[in-house]
């Protein structure tokens, strides 16, 4: 079945999109334009479960939706690219007009600068304003005029609709629109993401549920994953479902809610839930997910992936994690990393800026190439304390960084 990306901006840039995006084939597209930027949340909101995706037409409507806490679905924005500006400075140049002294807002000033070199253009008094969460329209406004009275700029080039509307007036002003191009490549990198995640939610996840004595109430207990039940020959419980209701069922796999009642009825609980592509793989992993429960203690759950991941549940403590280590030491050694590196994880974790962190923040924080803070992540997720749990496009195309829930 074909999925459903909301295409979420201005009206214009909405169907734009939708005009460039729509003969590919590759999604049902269904427009959802806005009259202002600050109606983002609501139209989110109003979308609901009628779209599988969300599509921003720019940087803005995507941070002002992540910041009310919507984005909870696959979701990227196009980006303005070089190749955006420069059909902007080619049109005016046939226009007749000064590109020399020109200021832009939202583009990376690397972007800007990257462009106007490789065309051989003066850069010297061109004036750029980053995209950053908590820019305003006004702001952007205020920049251009101050640069038209302050620095002479001929030209105001603008990313937003609200921005335009008011600048159109005061100096010469142009708003930017995505190139056909990163709308094509956006849009299919979305699909293969949301595709690639609904993939995900549908993997076999299979659970053994190891009771010291029969329990008559455990069918009941498991009824939160909506799976269905069958008696193993060594006395042990099967427990079958997907990993989309498995994972909704235990907060992203942080607290089995069932297992405070096995372990008042038995005193001992050890649950184990394996996740594979197949029935096989996935019985392989919960054998050996319960088995690494009977390790950890008397009352434990354990969740285990392929790559040797392991999540370690507690038993629920009102809204219990995965079991911490006892010091910085111990959960170096298992995790194989440098104590030192784990204290520096610890404040980009505790600083809570974001609600999830990806190799590139690590990779910035700790001032090492990507490659070396995906490694990390790895490990963190070998020992327990770090669950993927989505992916972030952040306005690139290909394939998107996973996003990790790490608690240190």
């Amino acid at each position: 079945m074909a999925l459903t990306v909301g295409v979420i901006g201005p009206e214009d840039l909405v169907d734009r999109v939708v005009a460039v995006a729509e003969g590919s084939g590759a999604a049902r597209l269904r427009p959802l334009p806005y009259r202002h930027e600050d109606e983002t949340p609501d139209v989110v909101r109003e979308a609901g479960s009628r779209v599988d995706a969300l599509l921003f037409t720019g940087v803005v409507p995507h941070t002002l939706a992540t910041g009310a806490g919507l984005v909870d679905r696959p979701a990227m924005y196009v980006p303005y690219s070089g190749a955006t500006l420069l059909r902007a400075l080619v049109e005016l140049l046939r226009l007749g007009h000064d590109v020399s002294r020109i200021s832009i807002d939202t583009l990376s000033r690397a972007d800007v600068m990257e462009t106007l070199i490789e065309a051989k253009l003066p850069t010297e008094h061109v004036r750029v304003l980053p995209y950053r969460p908590g820019l305003t329209s006004q702001d952007l406004v205020d920049f251009h005029l101050a640069a038209h009275d302050l620095h002479r700029s001929t030209v105001a080039l603008t990313c937003l609709g609200s921005a335009h509307q008011q600048l159109e007036h005061r100096t010469h002003a142009v708003r930017l629109a995505p190139s056909r191009h990163s709308i094509r490549a956006t849009l299919q990198a979305l699909v293969l993401a949301t595709a690639g995640a609904h993939s995900g939610d549908a993997q076999v996840a299979l659970g053994i549920v190891d009771p010291p004595a029969a329990d008559e109430e455990l069918a009941a207990d498991l009824a939160v994953l909506g799976c269905s039940l069958a008696g193993l020959p060594d006395g042990k419980r099967l427990a079958v479902t997907t990993r989309g209701a498995l994972e909704k069922a235990t907060d992203q796999f942080t607290r089995l809610p069932f297992l405070d009642g096995l372990a008042a009825r038995h005193g001992t609980a050890h649950v184990g839930f394996g996740l594979g592509r197949t029935a096989a793989e996935a019985e392989a992993l919960a054998r050996r997910a319960v088995n690494r429960a009977r390790s950890v203690g008397p009352v434990a759950g354990v969740v285990c992936m392929k790559d040797d991941v392991d999540i370690v549940i507690a038993q629920d403590d009102g809204g219990a994690a995965p079991v911490a280590p006892e010091s910085t030491g111990l959960l170096a050694r298992r995790a194989g990393l440098n104590p030192q590196t784990l204290d520096r994880l610890r404040e980009l974790v505790g600083d809570g800026t974001e609600p999830g962190i990806t190799a590139q923040h690590v990779a910035d924080h700790l001032a090492v190439q990507q490659r070396t803070a995906r490694r990390i992540l790895k490990r963190l997720e070998r020992a327990g304390v770090a669950v993927p749990t989505g992916s972030r496009q952040e306005g690139r195309t290909g394939r998107p960084p996973t996003v990790y829930r790490v608690r240190l």
